[in-house]
């Protein structure tokens, strides 16, 4: 049976579901139902403490460039330190411990619309571990035994405080990030608001819904065309920042 052409709203649509599986969970996700509820006074939102979100973890205070390597093909990516300091670092802090070596693509959506190409994920460097689990893993510190994780992180274009551990929607904040989901954006997949830890994606179109729920750090800058070409299960043979290591800042 034939598919007539989709309007716009409805790939929309279909794309925004997409959205709820940008994650690093298989944990699937509850969609409420909306109900009509009698109107309530506004409540101002109250932020997350930053300061107890970010504690102990590594920052990058400036910029970086990161070559990441797929098969024998690179892409180049500068990492935004300066409007998303603590995923930025993590990225990077990650990337010098070869977190990312010989891990692979596990998620990519090209249909009904180009969307994201999804890597990072430790446990796909073991052929062992069965495909349904790739995606809920993330990258186990090993002073700790346990995964480490960071905070979601948006910095808005009214503000220069960042905001911490909250999405802009929930927060009630109607400014833009100043980082936005364009096409070529990296950003970290999660599967709460705070559970971010080594999964990444890159953006194969504009996605402007995801802005304000995810922590976009950095674009492409060179390569597009090869993450264009990202199949399923493509091998991101290294991860190497090129410049900018002597940004990361790493907490005694």
């Amino acid at each position: 049976m034939k598919l007539g052409v989709l309007t716009s709203a409805k790939r929309w649509s279909l794309l925004a579901v997409m959205a709820l599986l940008i994650a690093s969970c298989s944990e699937p996700a509850d969609i409420p139902v909306a109900e009509e509820a009698p109107p309530t006074t506004p409540q101002v939102a109250v932020l997350p403490d930053a300061a107890e979100l970010t504690a102990g973890l590594v920052r990058l205070d400036g910029k970086a460039t990161a070559e990441i390597t797929v098969g024998s093909e690179v892409i180049t990516v500068e990492l935004d330190g300066n409007q998303a300091p603590i995923t930025a670092g993590n990225f990077v802090d990650l990337a010098q411990k070869g977190v990312y070596d010989n891990t692979i693509f596990h998620r990519v959506v090209t249909t009904p619309e180009p969307f994201v190409a999804q890597g990072g994920d430790p446990q796909s460097k073991d052929p062992n571990v069965p495909n349904s689990r790739l995606g809920t893993g993330g990258y186990i510190d090993e002073a700790t035994g346990a995964e480490r994780t960071i905070p979601l992180e948006i910095l808005t274009e009214d503000s220069d405080e960042i905001v911490y551990g909250t999405t802009l929607p929930d927060a009630q904040i109607q400014s833009a990030p100043v980082l936005k989901h364009d096409k070529g954006a990296i950003a970290m997949a999660r599967s709460g608001t705070n559970t971010a830890s080594s999964q990444f994606y890159i953006t194969l179109a504009d996605v402007p819904f995801l802005d304000g729920s995810y922590a976009v750090f950095g674009y492409v800058t060179d390569g597009m065309d090869v993450v264009n070409d990202i199949q399923l299960g493509d091998v991101i043979t290294s991860v190497k920042i090129t410049s900018g290591m002597d940004n990361l800042v790493v907490p005694e």
